[in-house]
């Protein structure tokens, strides 16, 4: 590991001098979970200054009132996993985050950093995507809230400035009766880093007809986002195999669309698809 400066925030106004004077120089240290091991590959790119802001209390919270969860970026794995109200109004959320890793990552591992890292295999990032999440970025000189949606530009890159860090995640509680799941799938059953995922949401009428459909997969595009394709088909039905496989079917057409055929296609292609059945299963 090269040698670089180290700097402790207690608040966030510290952080941001921090991050305002430094600038592209700098980097943030939440957990630590991801930035700590990139340092010490070989040939990482070594920030002339690690800004560590696990010491700022006030980013460490999971609030919610009645119509909204707000969480801090240093809300970790566990306390996510952990939280009532995530439990009973974004029960995806709270499935993506007990498959993080091992129960030390869980436990040191921070939302804000699976987010600001952009790993293409973020397990959290899916299922906020389809709790229409939004951000705050803020920096020494203001803030702005953008949906989580607009925040990747491509993997490992956002749209947040050098002097920009996160500071809230906001998104509206589901309804009651809606139904949610997370599937992920890995090179073997625990500590494995996700090779496909897929976050999905359902709602359904008293007649049982799907109203609303929300489908987000993981390391499968670009970048995150819905496949309002898929859900379109979803919406104004009754749930059966028949329907959720077709869905499959179609997140694997966008996905193809967006990727092309490559090495992986041969495996992703049908992969996906049933992932995508599955977890719509799961749903109901």
């Amino acid at each position: 590991m090269k040698p670089f400066e180290y700097i402790t925030a207690h608040s966030v106004e510290e952080a941001s001098s921090a991050l305002a004077e430094y600038g592209p120089e700098a980097r943030v240290l939440a957990g630590g979970t991801d930035v700590l091991i990139e340092l010490r590959k070989k040939n990482a790119a070594t920030p002339r200054v690690l800004v560590d802001i696990s010491f700022i209390n006030e980013l460490r919270k999971i609030a919610s009132n009645s119509s909204t969860i707000i969480m801090k970026p240093l809300a970790t794995h566990t306390e996510i996993t952990q939280s009532k109200p995530i439990r009973e109004f974004a029960g995806l959320l709270a499935m993506a985050s007990a498959a993080v890793g091992s129960p030390q990552i869980r436990n040191r591992g921070t939302v804000g950093g699976n987010i600001m890292n952009a790993a293409t295999c973020a397990d959290t990032v899916p299922p906020l995507i389809a709790l229409g999440t939004k951000v705050m970025l803020k920096s020494k000189s203001g803030s702005r809230m953008i949906d989580l949606v607009d925040l990747f530009v491509k993997p490992y890159q956002t749209v947040a400035r050098p002097e920009e860090m996160l500071t809230d995640i906001q998104f509206s509680k589901l309804s009651t009766g809606t139904k949610s799941s997370f599937i992920k799938l890995g090179r073997r059953n625990a500590l494995a880093i996700s090779r496909l995922s897929v976050a999905a949401i359902l709602i359904r009428d008293t007649a049982g007809i799907i109203t609303e459909a929300r489908i987000v997969p993981g390391a499968a595009l670009p970048v995150w986002k819905r496949v309002s394709e898929a859900e379109q088909m979803l919406v104004g039905n009754k749930p059966s195999k028949e329907l959720f496989t077709a869905a499959g079917k179609k997140v694997s057409d966008v996905m193809i669309s967006y990727t092309g055929r490559r090495w992986s296609t041969e495996y992703k292609e049908p992969v996906i698809a049933v992932l995508v059945r599955r977890a719509l299963e799961q749903c109901i």
